[in-house]
């Protein structure tokens, strides 16, 4: 791909990642839409690894104290708040880890489909206003079960499909069950690290079995505008949240599963 193609390729999948309006279904629709040659799965995983940069740098603090009591609790320790939330963290990553594993085939291609993604798109993003606007939004993470863990994590499930969007299901999820919005977004993000993880380790395994060829140069060049892009988006919509709700991102979602069906509906 031409290298300008790359630099939004890594700047769209910075902003949208961490916003409940599927970062997967904007890598796959910007080329389509734009004219482009497909980009690959290799440049999909060098913005996937900025987003995880980002998201790591921004909680580090937050994953320290979170990775001590966890190894602490390994030894044997008093459970705490901060281990308990890494022990959720990691059990409600696993129904995603075992869907995508079995499921990596499909979603790398017949789930990329404009007329999936604006259905999901749609729909999801209707769930989600629903969900910001009836659901009882009062409790903190301090609040958070196991079982409450383990439904929003099996809601990642979902976001396998592009357009649900992996960041917008989980929030919807953790409003449903009553959490603040800050609340359903920071768990959100929290689950957001394992699963790219793992995502991009697995890809990376199946295309050295393939010996796929890629740019050293722009893989990293979209790997470092994602991340840049990424921050920033986490910063602006833990700030903004609670005072803009998630009307916004519903109607962006809403037109832009319209301008899809306009586009690509036969």
């Amino acid at each position: 791909m031409i290298y300008y193609h790359l630099l939004i390729l890594g700047l769209v999948q910075g902003i949208t990642e961490f916003l409940p309006i599927s970062s997967s279904a904007h890598l796959i629709l910007l080329p389509k839409l734009a004219g482009w040659q497909d980009q690959g799965l290799v440049y999909d995983i060098a913005a996937h690894l900025g987003t995880l940069t980002a998201v790591t740098f921004y909680f580090r603090q937050d994953l320290q104290r979170m990775t001590r009591a966890w190894l602490l609790s390994l030894k044997g320790g008093q459970p705490t708040q901060e281990s308990r939330l890494a022990w959720y963290v990691i059990l409600a990553t696993v129904p995603v880890v075992v869907a995508g594993v079995l499921m990596y085939d499909t979603v790398s291609t017949t789930f990329r489909n404009p007329l999936i993604i604006a259905g999901t798109t749609i729909g999801f993003g209707l769930v989600l206003w629903w969900a910001d606007r009836y659901a009882k939004e009062h409790r903190q993470l301090d609040s958070l079960t196991l079982k409450n863990a383990l439904w929003i994590g099996l809601s990642q499930v979902i976001a396998l499909v592009p357009g649900t969007s992996r960041s917008g299901i989980t929030m919807t999820t953790g409003l449903v069950l009553g959490f603040s919005r800050q609340a359903a977004a920071r768990f959100s993000f929290y689950l957001s690290i394992p699963t790219i993880l793992l995502a991009a380790c697995h890809t990376v395994y199946r295309y050295s079995e393939e010996a796929i060829a890629f740019n050293p140069s722009a893989f990293v060049m979209v790997m470092v505008l994602s991340a840049f892009s990424a921050g920033l988006t986490i910063h602006f919509f833990l700030g903004f949240i609670e005072r803009t709700g998630m009307l916004p991102y519903v109607i962006y979602r809403i037109l832009l599963g319209i301008l899809l069906l306009v586009i690509f509906l036969p």
